[in-house]
């Protein structure tokens, strides 16, 4: 895979993909072919069967600082039926990352504000640097955190969103792993071992159940279905009667590796 101007993406032989944002010298801001690179992306990962984990990362000292000057620009000089159409195609991109039917695990190396914070609400695990801060940045610019306002909310709560959504103030990466923004805090030298051992981990999980799980949660936490416990109930046997579940079932009573699970490294040379 590959191609973009503002993205980098490589899957290797495990099936780890990793999306790069790839403006390290505008701080990675999302500009209009940004967001539409990034649902490019996001709809070509969901339909290879081979990628089974995707890391979204960046390049350079900041992660993502949110929306590109030009962007903004045009926006503001379009007329209202124009800017609802800038608005549609972030608020689309966002939604196709949220929908990736594959675990998607954010790599904070630095900085996010404003729609870096909502790129880092759609992934499944964030795994941010110590020295990282993040802002909800809009009020400050008389605008709202609005797109990414359904994906921020859920990750954090009403609490926390009404915080800092409203005073637009600045917190680090212990207080963002306090609200539940990310995941995990580490040093910086230590981030890629922890994303390897995330990624390792749904490894040895099958593909169509992880992708059937990441649509359960969503389907429950968003009250997607009028009837969870019939939900459940018909998902498990589902699950039962899937390839996956017969051949995980008849792995496990047998003894034997399952059939999706990397071959485990036995220490030798």
């Amino acid at each position: 895979m590959g191609g973009y101007d503002t993205l980098t993406l490589e899957t290797d032989a495990r099936g780890v993909a990793t999306l790069t944002l790839n403006r390290p010298d505008k701080h990675n801001a999302m500009s209009a072919g940004m967001i539409a690179e990034l649902a490019d992306a996001a709809r070509r990962l969901a339909a290879d069967a081979a990628v089974r984990v995707v890391v979204l990362a960046a390049a350079g000292s900041t992660f993502c600082a949110g929306g590109d000057l030009a962007w903004m620009r045009d926006q503001a000089a379009k007329d209202r039926q124009g800017r609802i159409e800038g608005a549609t195609e972030l608020a689309l991109m966002l939604k196709t990352l949220d929908d990736l039917p594959k675990p998607l695990v954010g790599r904070v190396q630095g900085n996010a504000f404003g729609g870096g914070i909502g790129l880092m609400a759609v992934c499944d695990i964030v795994i941010a640097a110590e020295g990282a801060r993040f802002a909800l940045t809009e009020t400050r610019l008389g605008l709202v955190p609005a797109t990414i306002g359904p994906y921020v909310v859920r990750r954090i709560g009403e609490g926390h969103a009404r915080r800092l959504f409203l005073n637009a103030r600045h917190f680090d990466a212990a207080t963002a792993g306090a609200i539940g923004l990310v995941s995990a805090v580490r040093p910086a030298a230590g981030l890629d071992a922890a994303v390897e051992e995330e990624a390792l981990a749904f490894l040895d999980c099958a593909p169509g159940a992880v992708a059937s799980a990441k649509s359960l949660i969503r389907n429950l936490a968003r009250g997607a279905v009028d009837d969870p416990v019939g939900y459940s109930i018909g998902l498990l046997a589902d699950r039962w009667e899937s390839a996956e579940g017969r051949a995980g079932i008849a792995a496990f009573l047998n003894r034997r590796p399952m059939p999706w699970a990397l071959p485990k490294d036995d220490g030798g040379d």
